[in-house]
């Protein structure tokens, strides 16, 4: 009986050693279908499963490609422009300085809108040709002579009484003057003097109360000291209504044509009528039309009755 050999390399049945494998050359190709040795190549089918199975463990082999991460609602491509601008400006970060610039820049616009507004209302005078500046300025000047000339006749008076012999006779006599005057101012008296005649047509029926009311302002600011429109004295308390075929003065109804009676300084009242923007320009835009006639003498006779006021009594003895 042959011992049993406890060398690992010999074949127990051959009874010899195997002859160990031949050595592989590093140039030699595997054959197809491979040996347990061989290595796998990066495209071959077998490379997927190791690559799978490390997937699988959490973990990627080296060399195999590891798949992208899908898109979702929270992930995306980098931010556009305009995603990063809405960022920055919402939410708004207000800072204290910000909120200071804020308030001097209302401050600043604020005061720019007043000063626009002030320098607006002499917008209308801008536009106004050199000659109308010019009847302006002259009409100006005459104001002033006239209130210069009322203030030396009122000192011219105090004068008088203050040197008369008779102080009661020269006041007497000044007070019916006063009475006169006041008497033509409320309409109670007749007067006569130097003025102008303006007649206004409305064809159209297109004249408002308003209209006439303006008529009648300009003229007294221009120094109309008596003013009568179609029979009817016109005073301080005087009222227009109505308009049209219905025009009314002080209740008194009066048509077109309307004939406007004024006393006063010819050279003062006819320029006020026709200045830019005025009576004579506005009547015109309505169709309407208004001529002015100068006179060296106006007749106004319509009178008014004296009222007895109901309460007020004279104070002097």
């Amino acid at each position: 009986m042959r011992p049993m050999s406890t060398n690992p390399n010999e074949n127990p049945e051959a009874g010899e050693n195997p002859e160990p494998d031949e050595e592989r050359k590093p140039d030699e190709k595997p054959e197809a279908g491979g040996e347990r040795g061989a290595p796998v190549t990066p495209g071959a089918s077998g490379a997927t499963e190791p690559a799978t199975r490390a997937a699988e463990g959490g973990e990627s082999a080296p060399g195999a490609a590891v798949p992208a991460p899908e898109a979702g609602p929270g992930t995306g491509d980098a931010p556009t422009g305009r995603r990063r601008l809405a960022d920055a400006l919402w939410p708004p970060r207000v800072t204290r300085a910000q909120l200071v610039v804020a308030l001097l820049l209302f401050c600043l616009g604020f005061g720019l809108a007043i000063q626009v507004s002030s320098t607006s209302e002499g917008s209308a005078l801008r536009g106004a040709r050199q000659e109308d500046l010019v009847r302006i300025l002259d009409e100006l000047d005459d104001r002033t002579q006239r209130l210069e000339d009322e203030k030396a006749r009122l000192e011219k008076q105090r004068s008088e009484l203050e040197s008369s012999s008779d102080q009661a006779e020269e006041a007497r006599r000044q007070t019916q003057e006063k009475e006169r005057q006041l008497g033509i101012l409320a309409g109670t008296v007749a007067a006569e003097g130097p003025g102008i005649t303006l007649t206004v047509t409305d064809p159209v029926g297109a004249v408002e109360s308003d209209m006439l009311l303006d008529a009648i302002q300009e003229l007294r600011a221009a120094g109309a000291e008596a003013i009568q429109v179609d029979g009817v004295r016109v005073v301080a308390d005087s009222y227009f209504t109505g308009g049209g075929d219905d025009m009314r003065i002080d209740g008194t109804q009066v048509t077109a044509p309307y004939v406007f009676k004024v006393i006063g300084k010819p050279e003062d009242l006819e320029p006020a009528l026709n200045i830019p923007g005025g009576v004579v320009q506005t009547l015109e835009k309505e169709q309407a039309t208004a001529t002015v006639e100068r006179s060296a003498k106006i007749v106004v006779d319509a009178l008014r009755p004296a009222k007895r006021p109901d309460y007020a009594r004279s104070s002097s003895p």
